[in-house]
């Protein structure tokens, strides 16, 4: 499988904290559900936006890494994908 698609982008916004404006979740090549991608606003980004993934915090303190994009062009592919559909929902929220 040659291609990356990206589908049923959802967005949630959030009351903004610490940069934190909203939750994703999405569906990549129709076979896998990724949620609680937390989008923060980060003012040293070229799109003026941050992704973070999920990860689990063990009793001892250690944090592991649930999903995120093993490439460069995953992440972008991702990540405007995301951004995209936030902006999308903030523009039509303004109205």
């Amino acid at each position: 499988m040659n291609t990356f698609e990206i589908a049923e982008v959802n967005i949630l916004p959030v009351k903004p904290q610490n940069g934190l404006v909203a939750f994703a979740s999405m569906i990549i090549n129709n076979r896998l559900y990724v949620g609680n991608i937390a989008v923060y606003t980060s003012p040293t980004a070229k799109d003026g936006f941050r992704l973070v993934y999920p990860e689990k915090v063990l009793p001892n303190g250690k944090r592991i890494n649930c999903v995120y994009p093993i490439t460069q062009e995953a992440g972008e592919v991702i990540k405007k994908a995301v951004i995209e559909r936030y902006l999308g929902l903030m523009q039509r929220a303004s109205y």
